[in-house]
């Protein structure tokens, strides 16, 4: 049987990846490889953002030859093997082959080794441990990747619980990549060992179940997966507060207006409609002040706003335009409409004799309010508006 090629694609035919071959590997003896989500989704089709690439030399070797070779690297995670190098497209992680010596749930210690199916055997899913070599893009498969990428079939390499044990946020990846890739139903092993153990993930970092519960509910459609993970008693360890059921509408509601998946406005849709209840779990994941204040605009919509304009103007136009799509209101108004400024100042009100302090807030923001109900009008209206209000 022939060997499987990965397809010419354009980032195999990017010059800054020839030169780092060529630094860490003159005379072609094979020293290094594509590994990972490269290989994956090129083999799929689908575009590629971060090229991996592993090698037997460590991380001194690898240093000293991009050294040689003018390409600057940086250091980091030589504990782990990993050398990043600074291509002129973006950078290159290179990382020496490894197998793990222990591991505690959260991290591995590894040793180097020389052995490519080894460093294959310490990685999570089949799909994940293909490598490719960069000069004639060969494939390399040593636990079957290429069967399940082509039957849409996310398996763990070995045995599923013993994985999982290695590192328990190999959970929550294996529900993001059913998301992304898998087909239904799902592999009955790996589920039942994600539900038997899901109560490790509580010893994960809040960082880490953030971003890997972000990059799910980033996806075309996770909502069938979200459910799932319900169904199976995961996403009430990490998420306690979910309502799965809160998705599909509003998926369904982005998919009719055309609006890109946005996994922050899923996160929100996911949570009570209550500012306290968003801002205590924004916390609690470690989310970025940003992010946490966001869902907690979001999530302040027992009563949707009639008009989307003035809740835009409220609120600003990212989380009025989610608010209104987890409601079901219409978005509508907000297409291609800017967000005016307020054009009265508080010295145009001293101007006309009323004394500078909290009386002119006052009456700023009673104009204010007339000119939102009124639609934005111009300064001219709003100047009678004030007006109105001295008078």
């Amino acid at each position: 049987m022939a060997e499987p090629h990965l397809p010419s694609a354009e980032w195999t035919r990017r010059e800054d990846l020839a030169a780092l071959v060529a630094a860490l590997d003159p005379a072609g003896e094979g020293l290094v490889r594509y590994v990972g989500g490269a290989v994956r989704d090129t083999l799929l089709g689908l575009a590629v953002k971060d090229i991996d690439m592993a090698t037997p030399l460590e991380p001194p070797a690898v240093i000293e030859r991009l050294k040689a070779a003018g390409i600057r690297s940086v250091p980091t995670g030589l504990a782990h093997g990993t050398v990043t190098a600074l291509a002129a497209s973006g950078p290159v992680e290179i990382t020496t082959l490894r197998r793990d010596v222990s591991t505690d749930g959260r991290h591995a210690t590894v040793a180097f080794s020389q052995s490519w199916q080894e460093d294959a055997a310490r990685r999570d899913f089949t799909i994940n441990a293909l490598y490719a070599d960069p000069r004639d893009l060969t494939v390399h498969d040593y636990f079957g990747g290429m069967h399940d990428l082509s039957a849409r079939h996310l398996r763990f390499i070995g045995e599923a619980e013993a994985r999982i044990r290695e590192d328990y946020l190999r959970i929550l990846r294996y529900f993001r990549f059913q998301a992304r890739f898998g087909s239904l139903p799902a592999d009955p092993t790996a589920e039942a060992a994600c539900s038997a153990l899901a109560q490790g993930l509580k010893g994960l970092s809040r960082e880490r179940i953030a971003s890997e519960l972000l990059l799910l509910l980033g996806l075309p459609d996770p909502a069938p997966t979200v459910a799932r993970m319900a169904e199976l008693g995961i996403l009430e360890v990490i998420l306690p507060e979910a309502d799965p059921a809160a998705l599909p509408p509003l998926i369904t509601a982005e998919h009719a207006r055309s609006v890109p998946p946005e996994a922050l406005r899923r996160f929100a849709a996911l949570l009570p409609a209550d500012p306290a209840t968003a801002e205590l779990v924004g916390a609690r994941l470690r989310l970025s002040l940003a992010q946490r204040k966001h869902l907690a605009l979001v999530a302040a919509r027992e009563v949707p706003e009639r008009d989307a304009r003035a809740l835009a103007y409220k609120v600003g136009r990212a989380a009025a335009i989610d608010r209104l799509l987890i409601t079901g209101a219409s978005t509508e108004p907000l297409e291609g409409w800017d967000i005016p400024r307020f054009p009265l100042k508080g010295g145009m009100i001293v101007a006309r004799g009323v004394t500078a302090g909290p009386e002119v807030a006052r009456i700023l923001w009673a104009v204010e309010a007339r000119w939102v109900a009124e639609g934005f009008p111009d300064e001219a209206r709003t100047l009678a508006l004030l007006d109105a209000e001295l008078a």
